[in-house]
């Protein structure tokens, strides 16, 4: 079908078909885009509250903050598809939409970076307060080296020659990295208790000779309150080089105790104690018995060894029950006329004969 003589021109060397066809190429990529950041977001949005799983949520809010900007210049590249163009006009065109392009995937992937971090400091606020401002360090230099990689891509797009650039950032950033090497070891530790967790505000640690509760993790030291009132400061990467005992993720707590009887004991009491041992314990709340055996025939005493569980981590609780045991033996013993041995030694004296003369 051909046009009326009215609607029939030329321009830049394009018919009016060629020019229709054009502006229907970007007006159907616009209205796709649009739909797509208006709708279909709305509707994910919609389905994301009803899950529990935030990955959906952040689909959604990526596809809300795509820009019009973006998606006007997509659809007249779009059009331009469509039109006979000089080849320079061409390359500025697509240099201008590749630009367009990264500052649009920057945005996104900075978009995600900050939905991420909203989330997490939700979470860390109520059980690790201590660690968000680490989390927000790492999120800064996220957000840093996104921007530096994508100026950089601008650049390249824009005609600029980027290699001598990153070359001298690159020797520049070695020398920064060999000047700040233990500040940055201590930053990637910092890192890695926030990711992987070894332990938390709160917990109660042994490390070394040395022990306390976690008072607060920053991006360079780590902070322990000990049992003796006073600050204990490591530094986190030395922390992390060092062996750890967390007794703040212990669920249960395995007790193991001796005790020792005299030699003079009669044996039917001897096989008495295991079970007097055990009713003292299952006496008590918060305790798992184990075992109780006659362990060993020691230098000055029977020796029986017990095993038990307290099923409370706290060591406030665990003495209060191991006194409880202790008395309730002395008080059983006592009861079946056992004695405590204790360390004792015998000296036998033989007497000679003088010999007759």
């Amino acid at each position: 079908m051909e046009l009326p003589d009215m609607l029939t021109f030329e321009f830049l060397g394009n018919g009016s078909d060629r020019w229709l066809m054009a502006v229907g190429a970007i007006a159907a990529t616009l209205g796709v885009l649009a739909l797509i950041r208006t709708v279909v977001a709305t509707r994910l949005r919609a389905f994301a509250g009803r899950t529990s799983t935030i990955w959906d949520d952040g689909v959604a809010d990526l596809i809300s903050g795509t820009r019009w900007l973006f998606m006007l210049v997509m659809s007249l590249f779009a059009g331009s598809l469509m039109l006979s163009l000089p080849e320079t006009v061409r390359r500025v065109i697509f240099s201008a939409t590749m630009i367009v392009l990264l500052l649009q995937a920057a945005l996104w992937i900075n978009r995600l970076i900050r939905f991420w971090l909203s989330h997490d400091m939700r979470s860390r606020r109520g059980r690790d307060p201590s660690s968000v401002a680490t989390v927000n360090a790492i999120a800064f230099l996220a957000r840093l080296v996104l921007w530096s990689v994508a100026l950089l891509l601008v650049l390249d797009n824009l005609g600029f020659n980027v290699t001598a650039l990153v070359a001298g950032l690159g020797v520049g950033g070695i020398a920064i990295a060999l000047a700040v090497q233990n500040i940055l070891g201590d930053l990637f530790a910092s890192l890695s208790i926030v990711l992987d967790k070894p332990f938390a505000v709160g917990d109660f640690l042994i490390v070394g000779e040395f022990m306390g509760s976690v008072e607060h993790v920053g991006l360079k030291t780590t902070r322990l309150r000990s049992l003796s009132g006073e600050q204990l400061i490591f530094s986190n990467n030395d922390l992390l080089g060092s062996r750890i005992r967390n007794y703040g993720r212990m669920y249960e707590r395995r007790v193991v105790f001796k005790i020792g009887v005299t030699y003079q004991t009669p044996r039917d009491k001897l096989s008495r104690i295991p079970g007097i041992i055990r009713q003292v314990i299952e006496a008590q709340e918060n305790v798992r018995f184990d075992r109780s055996h006659f362990q060993a025939y020691g230098a000055f005493s029977l020796d029986f060894e017990t095993v038990f569980y307290v099923t409370k981590p706290d060591y406030n609780v665990y003495m209060d029950i191991q006194q409880a045991i202790n008395l309730g033996i002395h008080e059983q013993f006592e009861t079946e006329g056992i004695e405590f041995a204790y360390p004792t030694q015998t000296l036998f004296v033989e007497r000679q004969e003088p010999a007759s003369g």
